[in-house]
């Protein structure tokens, strides 16, 4: 009994700095935008242009290190959620559950490859550039396959509806479901619902252009058009009222940080 309690404690932990780990990196992915829009030295980048950023400053390899390490416990708590059922939401077999597994699943893979992104910018003590030429390269690759027109498509529209999945959670909060609200005074909860629903709307945003980006590059047969993250974010500063788009989804990714920051102090975690 003791055994189990020790791994429950331990995941509890890992989850808990992982969240946090992810915090950071998006609340410098905002941050670096926020300066781009108000045109005072940042700029717009992904998850690992973050990872370059924060290696850039001082102390920055031991910072990036503490992420690494945060990361990859998000990246267990993620595995965990796919493999088990910490959140006791019954373990059925229907549709919901299914895709729910896959969701969390992808997501430990896609955080194992920002983690070892980290190891290897520590390593090489050099910058990471942004992935997009990595996911165009992927696309190039789909795209030469039978049906890859329709491959691509595909994704695009599965990520616009990801995106749109974050607008519901913003609309519907679900994420207080998950949070020790009877931990929280009156004006933190209220404040740890408004940022989370801001930054969850912020990451709809982006996702939704993302997949019109993928959506774009099936129907052209053009890998080029492909963008991630960075991308969209210097999409947005193109746009008329550039700036004040891109402030505006700036501030929320900064909000889902510290979304993140508040799942990492207040979720509630069955592991």
């Amino acid at each position: 009994m003791s055994q189990v309690h020790s791994e429950s404690t331990w995941i509890d932990k890992l989850a808990r700095v992982g969240y946090t780990a992810k915090g950071i990196v998006y609340a410098t992915i905002g941050l670096l935008a926020v300066q781009a829009a108000l045109g005072n030295g940042g700029k717009t980048t992904d998850s690992k242009g973050a990872l370059g950023t924060i290696a850039a400053q001082p102390f920055g390899q031991f910072m990036l290190a503490v992420v690494a390490l945060g990361l990859i416990g998000y990246v267990v708590w993620r595995f965990v959620q796919a493999i088990q059922d910490p959140d006791q939401r019954g373990k059925s077999n229907d549709a919901d559950d299914i895709v729910r597994r896959i969701g969390y699943g992808i997501s430990g893979l896609i955080y194992a490859s920002l983690a070892f992104s980290a190891i290897q910018i520590i390593v090489s003590a050099t910058q990471s550039a942004g992935g997009g030429s990595t996911k165009q390269t992927w696309t190039a690759r789909l795209l030469a396959q039978p049906f890859g027109q329709w491959l691509v498509g595909i994704i695009g529209a599965i990520i616009i509806g990801y995106g749109f999945y974050q607008f519901y959670k913003a609309y519907k909060a679900k994420f207080r479901k998950k949070m020790k609200l009877h931990e929280m005074s009156n004006t933190e909860e209220t404040w740890a619902t408004r940022v989370g629903r801001l930054g969850l709307a912020a990451r709809g945003v982006v996702f939704v252009m993302i997949g019109f980006f993928a959506i774009q590059a099936g129907r052209q047969y053009d890998s080029s058009e492909v963008r991630g993250l960075n991308g969209a974010l210097d999409t947005l500063s193109r746009q008329p009222y550039g700036p004040w788009l891109l402030g505006i989804v700036a501030i929320g990714l900064i909000a889902y940080g510290i979304h993140m920051f508040a799942q990492a102090q207040y979720r509630r975690i069955r592991a």
